[in-house]
């Protein structure tokens, strides 16, 4: 495609390189933006379900286990 390209665009090569090169920084800039957000979601979400499970099992462990009195050892 590289040879190609003068014929399809009518702009000097090393200008059309750096439009390319600027481009494919930009996308790769913005796609590394929105994967570190969305790990950062990812880990927020996941310290508020560790603290929210830390908690239940905390007040279960406070109740009275009715399994016990079936069980006979």
């Amino acid at each position: 495609m590289n040879k190609n390209l003068p014929y399809i665009l009518r702009i000097p090569q090393p200008e059309i390189e750096e439009t390319f090169a600027a481009h494919q920084t930009t996308h790769q800039f913005y796609h590394e933006v929105r994967a570190r957000s969305e790990f950062k979601r990812h880990c927020e979400w996941y310290y508020i379900t560790a603290e929210r499970n830390r908690q239940d099992l905390e007040k279960m462990r406070g109740e009275l286990n009715i399994f016990r009195l079936f069980r006979r050892r």
